[in-house]
């Protein structure tokens, strides 16, 4: 081969790999964010939309030159739904990959683990679960200072199905609930709301996560005769529950799950058995079903199309706890950088308005969840779909 052949060969490589890494070093940094999420395990029906949601939008915020021309990098742990993994991989983003902020994780019982964790390193958290202690902290009555959270509480989601059932003259009810963090959360607010609405509990029933026939528990609640039931739980066991509830011919009883129920995915598990089932849920599920000039309808009908485009899946409530939380970093990045303490400042004092997936999200000193009950909506699952409900 000559030297001229040689040098023109090597002109095209580099031209090739310039191509190639163009797109790199374009950037005049990175801005690591961290995330955690149940993507496997018993818990993956979190964590898959999430992970799946959340590098979506990194990819969104890339391809578009990224934030103040910095790349996003996002760094993800796959905590199985274990609170030692979790806590293992939370302390590996702040030490080992020096993040500026971390999204999930996806549960209660996980997010609750790590959160002494956040305060003592001082990172931004923003977590994609659920229950109100995340950002509650008991022995000051205010949220803690490093610590946010996407999801609507589970107090907004009792006081939903309790304002529903109020307005269709029901107070007598029955309760049963998962002995996880989630559930014992949910029962709790449950039974603290349930005098300030007028609802008296005739019954209130346990089982675990890991159970596979809830007979014993729906047959002693048929027998106090309700005029509803709620169901507080996730995964397998609110299908479980359903099968149970028509196969012992309680179809004439009102059912409410909680907003754990959130995904098309669980309508399709119970093969018909969801059918006339109440919940509360964020916009996100019913994009289409909202009016035109619904607040929420612009964002939630955009991520409905580009999740579905990239995945070919249905989106779920869980997905668009994580969209909320990159989002409201990814802002918080724009607009401050990625110094810690004024993420956590920014996102404390300058989310106001802010237009997501479940709520106009407004933090403050005092509330690190930015939301409230009118964030939900309530729905019915009509001809195996979403549903208005009335």
């Amino acid at each position: 081969m000559t030297l001229r052949k040689i040098a023109v060969l090597s002109t095209i490589c580099l031209f090739a790999v310039g191509l190639l890494a163009g797109p790199a070093l374009a950037f005049k940094g990175v801005y690591k964010v961290g995330a955690l999420f149940s993507v496997t395990g018993k818990w993956s029906f979190l964590g898959d939309p999430e992970k799946k949601t959340a590098e979506m939008i990194a990819d969104q915020i890339n391809n578009a030159g990224g934030i103040n021309g910095n790349k996003l990098e996002l760094i993800v742990y796959d905590t199985e739904g274990d609170a030692t993994k979790t806590n293992l991989a939370f302390k590996k983003l702040i030490t080992q990959d020096k993040v500026c902020a971390v999204i999930g994780p996806s549960g209660s019982g996980t997010t609750m683990a790590i959160v002494p964790v956040a305060e003592k390193y001082e990172i931004p958290l923003v977590s994609c679960a659920a229950s109100y202690k995340i950002v509650h902290d008991e022995k000051t009555g205010k949220p803690y200072k490093w610590v946010f959270k996407t999801p609507q509480t589970d107090t907004m989601a009792a006081e939903a199905i309790y304002t529903h059932m109020k307005k269709n003259g029901i107070s007598k009810i029955a309760i049963i609930s998962v002995t996880s963090g989630f559930g014992a959360s949910g029962r709790s607010e449950l039974i603290r709301l349930a005098p300030a609405y007028g609802m008296t509990i005739v019954a209130d029933e346990k089982y675990g996560g890991k159970d596979s026939d809830l007979t014993a528990q729906l047959t002693k609640i048929k027998g106090t005769a309700p005029q509803a039931i709620i169901n507080w739980s996730v995964g397998p066991t609110q299908v479980v529950v359903l099968r149970n509830y028509r196969d012992l011919g309680m179809d004439s009883i009102p059912f409410y799950q909680s907003h754990g129920f959130g995904s098309r995915k669980n309508i399709e598990l119970a093969a018909g058995a969801a059918e006339g089932v109440f919940c509360p849920l964020g916009s996100c599920n019913i994009a289409e079903l909202l009016p035109e000039n619904h607040a929420q309808k612009a964002v939630t009908m955009a991520y409905n199309k580009n999740y579905m485009d990239k995945y070919n899946e249905p989106l779920s409530s869980f997905g668009g706890h994580a969209w909320d939380a990159l989002n409201m970093v990814a802002k918080a990045l724009e607009n401050v950088g990625d110094d810690k303490a004024k993420i956590q400042g920014y996102l404390e004092n300058h989310i106001k308005g802010f237009v997501g997936q479940h709520g106009i999200f407004n933090y403050s000193a005092d509330d690190h969840n930015g939301l409230t009950k009118d964030a939900f909506n309530m729905v019915v699952v009509k001809n195996g779909d979403w549903a208005l409900a009335d």
